[in-house]
């Protein structure tokens, strides 16, 4: 069994930071506090480090920068464009961290603490106008005693939490993730809306190996799929600056929270606050990956409001779109944003594979039709924390012709794969998927994807194959046959059983032995029982 390892190894002393608010501030927005200190010491640390780094190229011979000039040496250290062009910020001293620690403990620490946001944001600002508004003064409205608010620094300043003491570890980065999750847990049904459980980004991620180009998430959240994204590329040696970032997301608070998680990879962005349904902000985007998961069934979105002739839609609004439900607008938004060759990984509600309303079936049917689905994935149970609707991956291809990279032609395909007996329980109400889950389902995809034909197939130590209860290749014809329905189960039918050899005459004696003794214990057990009371 494969070892489920958590993200991080010091959860105890992050929940006692949080918990410091306790009482002044709900639960449910512990993250609007802490997540900004956390984003503040990144920021000053990597001035820090930055600054070190002139430093001593002043002191190295063989460097440009190389002096003995004391006014020179304070030229380059104090020079913003020298921070600027190493993608950090010249942090003014009553806005580093240090100078909050030293002050944690004065009674105008929440007075100190909003000064230096204003001095960051201030920063931020002119570098971005887009960041407007990232770090708003709010401790000294909060209801936070000062000496809550310096335990809270006290805490995040211990060695372990910083970047400095542990370099290449996206420690603070880290840090952010475990916050997302576990703030997440606390906020029940909401959380869901900018939170996706890290092992479904994960697979997501690894499906479609987003090594170069653009990527679009029209419900990025908190920019979990784009982090996760990072991730691979450096996992498989490739570049950062070879991807670009698109996001959309509805909720001032939650566009922060990205923003601070986008900013703390040091990733190229372009993020925009807006209902992607009814207003794209994007409209011209093409991107080669679409990485999402939207909010489940959304209905009362007022699909009369979309424009006649919206370029997203396959169809007329009345026959493609319906108020019940936008998990269909979705659909048709993502696949007007990929590129001629791109992918998309959507996470969906279970209910999209097989709804019958009008406008949802008429999309599906069309998606079917002109082979747009390349895979479906059904997911287990309790793999999200913020709610019980089971839920599939939708994997949509431009590129099923095979005409870009290594892939072959499947038009004529679709992939069906049951992941619903996978991932282990990592708490009672939560599931994860593990390594090897996540690679069975990601190379099971890729093999199909990739196979060619039968002589070179042949030569190959690996090759697809339909496996009963797990995967299948199907034809468009028989989802046709099927009306249209793309539940996995369909398709893959049963796991076939493993025969123990014994007969079956045999095993019913066995059983029927071993149930005969056990109504014996229990007999005697009962009696027991009865002879106890008698004897009070």
């Amino acid at each position: 069994m494969a070892i489920i390892k958590t993200d991080i190894d010091f959860e105890k002393e992050l929940w006692d930071a949080a918990n410091e608010l306790r009482g002044a501030v709900s639960e449910n927005n512990y993250k609007n506090y802490i997540l900004p200190l956390v984003f503040l010491k990144h920021l000053s640390e990597r001035y820090d480090i930055v600054r070190d780094e002139l430093k001593n190229l002043t002191k190295d011979s063989k460097s440009d920068y190389y002096t003995t000039d004391k006014e020179e040496i304070s030229y380059v250290l104090e020079d913003s464009d020298e921070y600027r062009s190493r993608n950090t910020f010249k942090i003014p001293k009553k806005a580093s961290w240090q100078y909050l620690k030293d002050n944690a403990e004065q009674d105008d620490i929440k007075v100190i603490i909003d000064d230096a946001f204003d001095s960051i944001q201030d920063l931020l600002t002119e570098f971005n106008p887009q960041l407007i508004n990232l770090l708003p003064r709010m401790f000294v409205r909060s209801e936070l005693s000062p000496k809550q608010t310096g335990g809270i620094i006290n805490l995040l300043s211990h060695p372990k939490f910083s970047e400095k003491e542990n370099p290449e570890s996206d420690i603070l980065g880290r840090i952010y993730e475990y916050y997302i999750g576990r703030f997440a847990m606390a906020e029940g049904s909401g959380a869901g809306q900018f939170f996706t459980p890290g092992s479904i980004v994960r697979l997501l991620v690894e499906i479609l190996e987003p090594y170069k180009g653009r990527i679009f998430d029209a419900a990025c959240g908190s920019g979990g799929m784009f982090v996760q994204s990072l991730k691979f590329i450096n996992k498989h040696g490739g570049n950062k600056s070879d991807i670009s970032i698109y996001g959309q997301e509805m909720t001032a608070q939650t566009v922060r929270l990205c923003l601070m998680n986008l900013m703390l990879r040091d990733l190229s962005f372009d993020i925009k606050m807006g209902n992607s349904l009814l207003d794209d902000k994007f409209p011209e985007l093409k991107a080669d990956y679409i990485i999402a998961n939207p909010p489940f069934n959304v209905s009362n979105w007022h699909p009369e409001d979309l424009p006649d002739g919206d370029p997203r839609l396959f169809g007329p609004k009345e026959e493609f779109t319906t108020n019940g439900s936008a998990n269909y607008m979705w659909m048709q938004t993502f696949w007007h944003h990929l590129s001629s060759t791109g992918t998309a990984g959507i996470v969906m509600a279970n209910g999209a594979m097989t709804s019958n309303s009008k406008g949802e079936k008429n999309v599906r049917q069309h998606m079917v039709d002109n082979s747009m689905i390349d895979a479906i994935v059904r997911m287990p149970d309790k793999l999200f924390l913020t709610t019980g609707i089971p839920a599939s991956l939708f994997i949509l291809s431009k590129n099923r012709d095979g005409k870009e990279g290594k892939q072959r032609e499947r038009n004529n395909e679709i992939l069906f794969l049951d992941a619903s007996k996978l991932g282990e329980m990592a708490s009672r109400k939560l599931r994860v998927f593990s390594d090897n889950d996540i690679n069975k389902i990601a190379e099971t995809y890729h093999l199909w994807r990739t196979s060619t034909s039968e002589a070179e197939q042949s030569r190959s130590p690996e090759i697809y194959e339909d496996i009963p209860g797990f995967c299948k290749a199907a034809t468009i014809e028989e989802v046709q046959k099927q009306d249209y329905k793309l539940t996995p189960g369909i398709y893959v039918g049963t796991e076939a059983e493993e025969d123990d050899g014994i007969p079956f005459e045999e095993k019913m004696e066995g059983l029927k032995a071993t149930l005969l003794e056990q109504f014996e214990k229990s007999d005697e057990l009962k009696k027991r029982i009865i002879g106890n009371f008698e004897k009070l």
